[in-house]
C-alpha cells in the first residue's frame, strides 16, 4: 500500500523488556560516576549512584508509609530534583505516579486528586503566586482518600495540614529493608500502569491518560536514539516535569542513555535556560518554539556561549522557517529534531532525523518512529491516498492503557483495532513524512471553504514585523467562521489590521486574509507553552462584539 497514508515504523532495535526500575537500576550500576541530575536552581549535583541511593531511599520511605502496589502518589509541583526522585522512585514499588499541573487552581486539582484517586501528594508549600497549601486547605474535606501531604523544600506552609516534610519521608527509610524494596520491585511488571497525565481539558473535564512502564520507557528510548543520546551529552530540560515533554522526552530519553537531566529553573525563564547551557556545557536543549523565540529575543543573546549544543527537541507546535534556521546557525544545534505525539502515545510517534532539511523540519514532524504503526483516514474512517489531508491514527506499543476510570472515553479515543483517534489533521507525503496542518476542531471553515490556520501562520511569519502570530476562527452571520490573527510584532515594529490585509492581496487566496488583527504582548499559554485558542476565541468573540454572531453559528 505505498500509495496509501499507512506506515509501519520496522525496526531491529529490540523493545526494553523491563519496568523503570529495574532499567533504572541497570544504568546506575553501568555509569555510576557520571552526572545524572543537576539542579541549577537548587545547587544540587547527583551522580547516578548517588540519585539511585536517593531514589531507594525515598521509595523504602513510602513503603514505610504504606503506600502499597497500585496506590497513586500525585505530584503537584515545579521542576526540581525532588521530582525526577519521585520518577524513579514510585515505580520500584508500583505505585502509579499521579503528574498534577502545576497550574491548577482548587477545583482542578480537586477534580484530578479524586478521580484518580491519589492517597499520598508530594507538593510544595507554594511557588510565586500559587499558595498550593492553602489550596488544599480549603479542598482537603473533599479528598477522603488523600491520607498524606508531603512538603517539598524548606517553606513553611501557613496552614495546618497535618503534612509530612521531604526528609520526615527519608528518614521512614529506615523502617524498611532493603531486602523488601527489592521483593516489591520484582514484583512489578512491565505493562502495568505506571503514570496518569491529566490532559489539558480545553472542553469538558481533563482525562487521565494512563501509561505503563513499556509506554513510557520505550517511547524515552526511542527519542533518545532519534536524537544520537549516549552517556556524554547533557540535555536542557526547561519544559515541565508534569507533562511528557519534560518526563518522557527529557528525563526517561536521558536515564535510557546514561546522559545527564539539567534543570535549569522550576519553571521556564530563557536567561536561565541560557545559562545552565553555558555553565553544564549541554549538548541538547528543549523547548516549543515560543520558547526559542524568547531565548532568541535576549538582549544579551550574544554573550551566551551555546558552542556545546548540538541537538536538541522542538515540539509542541509547528516551527516557522526563520526561527529554525536561528536555532540552527545561531544556537549551534544543526541536529535538532522535531517530534510529534500526544500524551495518549507516550508521547512521541514521529520525529525528524538528524540529515533532515530545513525544510522537512520546518514544514514536517518527520517520519514514524520504531515499532509504530500509523494511518490517515477520512471521515468514514477510510485510508487516504498520499498527499490527502485527514485524521492522523496511531497504533502499538505506545497507545495507552485507556482514561483512568473513564472507559465511555477510552472507547471513544481508541478504536476496535487499537488504533488512537489522535483528532489531528495530517498529510503524508510519498516518503512517508507526515505534515500536521491542525486540529480537527481548530479547522475554520468560511463559507464552505476549509481553511487551516498553520498555513495563515506561516505566511504571516514572513512579514517584517510579525515576532509571534496565532490564527484562529471567529463567528460571522454571512460566512459562518471568519478569520482573525494575533500578532505579536518585533520590539519597536508596527503593525495594523490594513497593513497586513496589503501584505496579504495578491499572495494567498482572498478568503484567507484575515479580516481581524488583534496586537498582543503575547498569547494565553499552558505551562507546556501551547497556545491556548479556545482562550483566544473567547477573548475576540467579546472584544469584536460578535456574540450574536455566535449564537447564530451555534443555534
Amino acid at each position: 500500500m505505498s500509495g496509501s497514508s499507512y506506515v509501519h515504523g520496522a525496526g531491529d532495535v529490540p523493545f526494553i523488556a523491563e519496568t523503570i526500575g529495574a532499567h533504572f537500576d541497570a544504568i546506575a550500576r553501568r555509569f555510576p560516576d557520571r552526572d545524572a541530575v543537576v539542579s541549577r536552581h537548587q545547587g544540587v549535583k547527583l551522580s547516578y549512584a548517588e540519585l539511585r541511593h536517593a531514589t531507594d531511599e525515598f521509595a523504602r520511605g513510602l513503603l514505610a508509609l504504606g503506600v502499597k502496589h497500585g496506590d497513586r502518589v500525585g505530584i503537584w509541583s515545579t521542576n526540581n530534583v525532588e521530582w525526577v526522585i519521585a520518577q524513579f522512585a514510585t515505580p520500584k514499588i508500583g505505585a502509579i505516579l499521579v503528574n498534577v499541573n502545576p497550574a491548577y487552581r482548587t477545583s482542578e486539582v480537586s477534580y484530578a486528586l479524586q478521580q484518580s484517586g491519589v492517597s499520598v501528594l508530594l507538593t510544595q508549600v507554594r511557588h510565586k503566586t500559587s499558595e498550593y497549601a492553602r489550596m488544599l486547605a480549603e479542598v482537603r474535606e473533599a479528598l477522603p482518600e488523600l491520607r498524606t501531604i508531603v512538603f517539598i523544600g524548606d517553606d513553611a506552609p501557613d496552614v495546618d495540614l497535618g503534612a509530612l516534610r521531604w526528609n520526615d519521608v527519608r528518614a521512614r527509610a529506615s523502617e524498611v529493608g532493603p531486602d523488601t524494596l527489592a521483593e516489591r520491585l520484582a514484583l512489578t511488571q512491565f505493562d502495568e500502569p505506571i503514570n496518569i497525565q491529566y490532559t489539558s481539558g480545553t472542553t469538558g473535564f481533563p482525562k487521565g491518560a494512563t501509561l505503563s512502564h513499556h509506554n513510557i520507557l520505550n517511547n524515552g528510548f526511542f527519542i533518545g536514539e532519534g536524537c544520537g543520546y549516549t552517556e556524554l551529552d547533557r540535555v536542557c530540560i526547561p519544559v515541565p516535569f508534569y507533562h511528557c515533554f519534560g518526563m518522557v522526552l527529557g528525563n526517561l530519553a536521558c536515564v535510557t542513555h546514561g546522559a545527564a537531566m539539567v534543570i535549569p529553573a522550576p519553571t521556564f525563564d530563557p536567561a536561565a535556560t541560557l545559562e545552565a547551557v553555558v555553565a553544564e556545557r549541554c549538548t541538547s536543549l528543549y523547548g516549543v518554539p515560543t520558547m526559542f523565540i524568547a531565548e532568541l529575543s535576549l538582549a544579551e543573546f550574544e554573550r551566551y556561549d551555546l558552542s556545546s549544543l548540538r541537538t536538541g527537541i522542538m515540539a509542541g507546535s509547528p516551527c516557522p522557517v526563520e526561527v529554525m534556521k536561528r536555532v540552527q546557525n545561531e544556537m549551534h544545534m544543526p541536529e535538532v529534531t522535531i517530534c510529534y505525539g500526544m500524551t495518549e502515545t507516550s508521547p512521541v510517534s514521529f520525529q525528524t532525523g538528524k540529515h533532515d532539511s530545513l525544510e522537512k523540519r520546518t514544514t514536517t514532524v518527520g517520519r514514524v518512529h520504531p515499532h509504530v504503526e500509523c494511518k490517515i483516514v477520512d471521515e468514514h474512517g477510510r485510508i487516504v491516498p498520499r498527499g490527502t489531508p485527514g485524521e492522523l491514527c496511531t497504533r502499538g506499543y505506545l497507545v495507552m492503557l485507556g482514561y483512568w476510570g473513564d472507559p465511555e472515553n477510552t472507547a471513544k479515543a481508541i478504536d476496535s483495532a487499537r488504533y488512537m483517534h489522535t483528532g489531528d489533521v495530517a498529510v503524508m507525503d510519498r516518503d512517508g513524512y507526515v505534515n500536521i496542518s491542525g486540529r480537527i476542531k481548530d479547522m475554520v471553515i468560511r463559507g464552505g471553504e476549509n481553511i487551516y490556520p498553520r498555513e495563515i501562520e506561516e505566511f504571516l511569519y514572513t512579514h517584517p514585523a510579525v515576532k509571534d502570530v496565532s490564527v484562529i476562527g471567529v463567528p460571522d452571520a454571512k460566512y459562518g467562521e471568519e478569520l482573525c490573527a494575533w500578532i505579536v510584532p518585533h520590539p519597536g515594529a508596527s503593525v495594523d489590521l490594513e497593513g497586513i490585509q496589503e501584505f496579504c492581496r495578491g499572495k494567498i487566496a482572498h478568503y484567507k486574509i484575515p479580516r481581524y488583527v488583534r496586537i498582543v504582548e503575547a498569547f494565553p499559554m499552558t505551562v507546556t507553552g501551547k497556545v491556548q485558542k479556545f482562550k483566544m476565541r473567547e477573548t475576540s468573540i467579546g472584544e469584536l462584539g460578535l456574540e450574536s454572531a455566535a449564537k447564530i453559528v451555534t443555534a
